[in-house]
């Protein structure tokens, strides 16, 4: 919802706006002269023209029920950024399981880096943007395409970008050929080119004999139009190749973000700079220039030698990714605080969090955060954790209402748990992509204030 609000801002709508909890991203938008509700009312909605609800809103919210009996226009999230996408020729919306707020920042950078006055809409807060969203004069829009509930088929795609398919968000697809048939349709909607990593298995069956636009593969070998040569890692942070676009060296990019699976996602940002024209000097300075979105492996600070990172990874294959990257870093002992989202992901894919989990030297769990579901499926962290070796949980009351009273005694307990065991030269790395950030603060703010011994 942020980035629409830059968006619509910037472009004179005047917008109020409610949420259910306080964060950064209320403090940013009532900066902006938006007036903000805390808690979900019907009065809130009053004098409204338009009224957009997240698909993250249940259907008994208070807010939502009063708006749809208004008699006012109401349109979920998606279908207002629909819109948005509409008013571009072209229109670049970056979809897959795992890499898309980074990727659609690659992107962005880029774009920024080369001086087009481009139009974003990002899962993820961006420096160079001064936020998620931004409007700007050309017909170029950068846009993050997620797959939640099919929202991505109400958006209007003119290059597509297809970075992988993995098995999430079964509780709605149910099966994984499900998210291959909506990825499809998703292809099919796309005016001009689409942009897939070749070596992913489901993304090649959901662009399988589509004709009519031009397909673009990028991935981790030759077999592909766009793939890496002579990678080298230096530190664990930075990563080093050579572009390759048909047996052709482009030149080195460096990348300043961990992981080598951040090569995949910049070749991407690569094959669409490059589709639009963008020169290969602006992307190598670009990517250079990024040096991650907000939650994305972000550095918070270092206290009493003990470094704090924050990562946006809620889903194995991610939280596998980072946490790999994580261990390769030179750090003494590395923490993992997860906070587990939603329970019907936590419980239908339980067995591969726990196999991720046991990456590092130690996990530290929080309770789990619904979000928009209630906990239907009987599931507690106690149920992870027991399948993690030494992992650390709390006890909780199974049958308490979730209170946000409640989830910062959690907190921290969880704070106080790191402050008393981390050493100098350890990472902890907060994980999640509920509100576990927080945490990486309270340990910061609680290091600081301790004296040393």
């Amino acid at each position: 919802m942020y980035p629409l609000a830059q968006i619509l801002h910037a472009q004179g709508y005047f917008l109020t706006g409610s949420d259910n909890n306080e964060t950064e991203t209320l403090d940013a938008v009532r900066a902006m002269g938006i007036p903000v509700f805390v808690g979900q009312r019907a009065e809130n909605i009053e004098g409204a023209d338009l009224i957009v609800f997240s698909a993250a809103i249940m259907d008994d919210n208070p807010e939502l029920v009063a708006a749809r009996a208004s008699g006012v226009p109401v349109l979920e999230r998606s279908e207002l950024l629909g819109i948005v996408t509409s008013w571009y020729d072209n229109a670049v919306c970056v979809s897959g399981t795992h890499g898309k707020t980074t990727t659609t920042s690659m992107i962005t950078q880029i774009f920024f880096t080369a001086g087009v006055d481009l139009s974003a809409f990002i899962g993820g807060k961006l420096p160079c943007i001064g936020g998620s969203g931004r409007s700007g004069s050309s017909d170029v829009m950068i846009c993050e395409a997620c797959e939640f509930v099919d929202t991505f088929l109400k958006l209007y795609p003119d290059i597509s970008v297809i970075l992988n398919i993995d098995a999430d968000h079964l509780d709605y697809f149910k099966t994984v050929d499900n998210i291959i048939k909506s990825f499809r349709k998703f292809s099919e909607k796309t005016t001009k080119a689409i942009i897939v990593n070749g070596t992913d298995t489901n993304s090649m069956k959901a662009v399988e004999n589509i004709t009519g636009k031009d397909i673009i593969t990028f991935g981790s070998d030759s077999s592909c139009d766009y793939y890496p040569e002579n990678i080298q890692c230096i530190n664990g942070l930075q990563t080093k190749y050579s572009v390759m676009y048909k047996g052709e060296n482009l030149g080195e990019i460096t990348l300043n973000v961990a992981g080598v699976h951040n090569v995949l996602n910049s070749l991407a940002a690569v094959a669409a700079a490059r589709y639009l024209d963008i020169d290969f000097s602006f992307i190598r300075k670009g990517l250079e220039d990024f040096h991650g979105a907000k939650r994305r492996f972000e550095k918070f600070g270092c206290e009493k030698g003990i470094t704090v990172v924050d990562d946006y990874a809620h889903h194995p294959t991610e939280l596998e990714a980072t946490l790999t990257a994580a261990m390769g870093m030179g750090f003494k002992n590395v923490w993992a605080v997860f906070q587990p989202f939603t329970f019907s992901r936590t419980k239908i894919l339980l067995d591969d969090f726990a196999r991720v989990l046991a990456i590092p030297d130690h996990a530290v769990l929080t309770d789990i955060m619904g979000s928009r579901e209630k906990n239907t499926y009987g599931i507690f962290t106690r149920h992870l954790a027991e399948k993690i070796p030494n992992a650390i949980w709390f006890p909780q009351d199974e049958t308490a209402e979730w209170t946000d009273e409640r989830k910062y005694f959690n907190f921290e307990q969880v704070c106080d748990y790191i402050c008393e065991n981390a050493s100098e030269g350890d990472l902890v790395i907060t994980l999640g992509c509920g509100d576990a950030y927080k945490i990486a603060k309270m340990i910061l703010k609680k290091l600081k204030s301790r004296k040393d011994d």
